[in-house]
């Protein structure tokens, strides 16, 4: 399954050999020539492989070339990568300035002449090899494809009726969609409802429930139920429309006619009716053809609705004139009647109670998807044996047998519409665990160290791609709780879709959690659930990722892992029982994310660690006992997140080196007392501290350069820029986060210079907090306000009411704020009422 992710390899592959930096060191090592036919060689590859991948099924020897061509791409993106490594070093030795001497010994091990010569080597190697593949290509017939645009396995078309007693767990969205459907509708536009959720949850199920409901009957001249599926062409839709509407003419008839005919049959049909139309399962994300369909059917009267199913929030939002109706899963009750249902015939499931606990178990896994649930539920039906139930309990849903209407294929349909280069990066959610919370910062410095972020444009960076990326995972329902935090997001991935994540990436990426599971032949990205299985595996020298457990303290394997995995981009080993890591850790020159979160006993770094100039991220958070940064720290060029934890107060002047700096956050830095003074950090979006007990002053003149400023629990910070404070500078902020500050009472006035930019306004646990700004009520962007535990607190500023764009605002633990704003009965509770999420409680839930 790993080869439906090798177009994107190629894609990327492709790409890294038309920078710059390759170019320049090809020219420098005499391979230039080599590298030109290697990227045409590429190319010729390329363009086979979508055509590839869809046949592989059915020719095993089709399916051994791809296997090939992933090993050739794989060990010729290696060499790439040590062009790199080589030019990096070279820009450390040229600019290291007054500790020249030492960078020189630093790297005395590198011979130019054997440099050249070994590379020379591998680069021809390569290329006869893959000469040799892009040959063989002939013997299968396949058909050039430059773009990947692939033909995908399509769902059944849908219809109308339904049986109203399958429909169990939504009465509540059905009276919801129902009570939209009824309302008065402006007579200048078509009134379009979009229900949202993945594959699976029920839309289609519950739209049949709306349509045949008999209030809709007396309240619509027209019904017509049209399944839309991927097929979004107008004359189709056309013809779909007129031959649901209820005095159409004979379908053999309508399906002669040209465009114009079409149009003109159906404005005839439809005006001055008032109908409600249907559009199941729409996938269509091109506004240009949806609104050339709507002002078609955009002859009614008033009062006539669209009712839109849909995966795809983006769809969803461009054709919606309401808002989006997102369906969740079933409540636990609800997905147990659903099993029973399925499972059992009626009245039997109280006759098998021991049957029952194991269901109990199999529901849970079904994470309240209806679809999953009559899966499993169906495939139960008439069996007995306690151990068969035992065995779809314990098994992974993907491998269980399952009809084209089931589960497997209603979920990978999403996947497959995925764009290659999402495809990789979905596939790194499989090594994590299930129901596990992430942050976008977190997720992109892994694909960000994989190599599978789209190269930036002009004025982006990787943090900004990663963001574009999961806005499309959520826009395509694969993430949930999607929570936007203004620049930081946190989401999570259904069971179910964790589960997917597994399947499609189960040749290239493992997780290993069972005793004496072997870790297969192929894999390149490996992560390790249990402590005890360190002893017990062999580690693959091939791997790039390599994810360590909680609690790991397996010394021989540390030490086996960086001597032998030579190709490791992304190294993680949080919650370690480690004091220290080997000095060895510098061979692992293509590391590009190193995070060693939480290891409460690491003491040091070795400062071998500053070889790794590939290294993008460095998390240190939490290593409480790490007495210092390492030595040569400036050398790290490429870094981009930094995350630290150590005693030390002052910090080397080499940090100011870390050009590339976007992320910087200091947590638990007890002894942290310096400005940053004269230190700019030009790229920087987020400036944290946590728990930073002496730090008293904030390094003001980088603020203004930063989208992100997070201060919680240091208790001696004052906000305010002293001398400055009268002065208002122009910030790009977006994020404010503040938490546990006693010397806050007031707001000070820099506040005001980010009116036009902040998103997002967390204020927590400010004991002697008195008030707020007055000129809130300015920040034309701010979307979100939370504020929490501030008792001193006891009124938002008085024009509150006309912040445009405020959706979200939460008062907790903030007695006089309660009683003024107390929804329904307090005083000043009409200026709030408006906003769309409002929660005013008494405590902080």
């Amino acid at each position: 399954m790993a080869e439906s992710l090798l177009f994107s390899v190629a894609e990327s592959f492709i790409g890294k050999l038309a920078s710059r930096v390759l170019d320049e060191a090809s020219l420098a090592l005499g391979v230039y020539d080599d590298l030109r036919r290697i990227k045409d060689t590429s190319s010729l590859i390329k363009a086979v492989l979508l055509d590839a991948e869809q046949k592989q099924w059915q020719n095993n020897e089709l399916r051994e070339w791809l296997r090939q061509i992933k090993c050739v791409f794989s060990d010729a993106e290696d060499v790439i990568d040590d062009f790199e490594c080589e030019a990096l070093r070279m820009q450390v030795v040229n600019t290291s300035g007054s500790i020249r001497r030492k960078v020189r010994h630093y790297f005395s091990s590198s011979n130019p002449v054997a440099y050249r010569l070994k590379m020379a080597h591998q680069i021809k190697d390569i290329n006869a090899r893959l000469t040799k593949v892009a040959a063989d290509r002939h013997n299968f017939g396949l058909q050039n494809n430059y773009s990947d645009t692939r033909i995908v396995q399509k769902r059944e078309l849908t219809h109308s009726h339904i049986i109203e007693s399958d429909v169990i767990g939504r009465e509540h969205d059905k009276q919801i969609i129902i009570d939209l459907l009824l309302q008065d509708g402006d007579d200048k536009s078509l009134s379009v409802i979009p229900i949202v959720g993945m594959g699976g949850m029920g839309k289609t199920t519950l739209a049949k429930s709306v349509f045949n409901d008999e209030r809709l009957d007396e309240a619509f001249q027209q019904k017509m139920w049209v399944c839309v599926s991927h097929d979004f062409e107008l004359k189709h839709l056309l013809v779909k429309i007129l031959n649901s509407a209820s005095d159409s003419s004979p379908s053999e008839h309508i399906q002669n006619f040209d465009i114009e005919q079409l149009q003109n049959h159906l404005r005839n049909t439809l005006v001055d009716q008032k109908f409600l139309l249907v559009l199941d399962d729409v996938w269509n994300e091109n506004r240009v053809k949806w609104e050339e369909l709507k002002d078609l059917i955009q002859v009614s009267a008033k009062g006539s609705k669209v009712l839109v199913t849909t995966r795809s929030h983006k769809t969803a939002d461009m054709m919606s004139t309401n808002t989006s109706h997102i369906l969740e899963g079933l409540s636990k009750n609800d997905s147990l009647s659903v099993f029973v249902k399925w499972a059992f015939k009626e009245g039997e499931d109280k006759k098998h109670l021991e049957l029952m606990e194991v269901g109990n178990d199999i529901v849970q896994k079904c994470g309240g998807l209806p679809l999953a649930i009559r899966t499993l539920g169906s495939s139960l039906f008439l069996k007995f044996d306690i151990e068969e139930w035992k065995f779809v309990k314990d098994s992974e849903i993907w491998n269980l047998p399952q009809q084209d209407d089931g589960i497997l294929p209603a979920i990978k349909l999403s996947y497959d519409q995925l764009p290659s280069y999402l495809k990789r990066c979905f596939a790194c959610f499989s090594l994590f665990e299930k129901s596990s919370l992430h942050i976008d910062v977190e997720v992109t410095a892994f694909w960000n160290a994989l190599g599978f972020l789209p190269t930036p444009k002009q004025g982006e960076n990787s943090g900004d791609i990663g963001k574009q990326l999961l806005h499309e995972l959520w826009s395509r329902s694969f993430v949930q709780n999607f929570v936007d935090g203004g620049s930081i997001f946190s989401f999570e991935l259904h069971d179910l879709v964790h589960d997917l994540a597994l399947y499609v990436a189960r040749d290239d990426f493992q997780l290993l959690n069972f005793q004496y599971e072997n870790i297969r032949e192929n894999v390149r990205h490996l992560s390790v659930l249990e402590n005890d299985l360190l002893s017990q595996i062999s580690i693959p020298t091939g791997l790039r990722t390599m994810l360590f457990p909680d609690g790991a303290n397996n010394k021989p394997f540390l030490n086996n892992c960086l001597s032998m995995c030579k190709y490791l981009r992304l190294l993680e080993i949080n919650n370690s029982r480690y004091k220290n890591l080997p000095c060895s850790i510098c061979k692992l020159k293509h590391l590009r994310c190193l995070r060693l979160v939480n290891n409460q006993e690491l003491e040091r770094l070795p400062d071998s660690v500053c070889k790794l100039q590939n290294l993008q991220t460095l998390d240190l958070h939490d290593c409480q006992k790490l007495q210092k940064l390492p030595n040569g720290i400036g050398n790290l060029i490429k870094l981009q997140e930094l995350c630290i934890t150590t005693k030390q107060s002052n910090f080397p002047e080499e940090l100011a080196k870390l050009s590339s700096l976007e992320i910087l956050a200091f947590i638990n830095c007890d002894n942290l007392m310096f400005s940053f003074e004269g230190i700019q950090f030009p790229k920087l979006k987020l400036l944290s501290f946590s728990y930073c007990g002496n730090l008293k002053s904030l390094p003001f003149h980088i603020i203004p350069n930063i989208e992100s400023l997070i201060i919680k629990d240091c208790n001696m910070v004052i906000l305010s820029m002293g001398d400055n404070n009268n002065q208002i500078p122009k910030l790009k902020l977006k994020l404010i986060r503040l938490n546990s500050l006693p010397q806050i009472v007031t707001f000070p006035q820099w506040f005001q210079g980010c009116a036009n930019t902040l998103h997002t306004l967390i204020i927590g646990n400010c004991e002697n907090l008195e008030e707020l700004p007055k000129c809130l009520s300015t920040f034309i962007s701010l979307k979100i306000l939370k504020i929490v535990n501030c008792p001193k607190l006891i009124s938002l500023p008085e024009d509150v009411h006309r912040l445009p764009n405020l959706q979200g605002l939460t008062m907790s633990g903030c007695p006089e704020l309660y009683r003024r704003y107390e929804p329904e009965v307090g005083q000043d509770w009409y200026k709030i009422s408006h906003i769309k999420h409002v929660k005013v409680v008494e405590l902080e839930d």
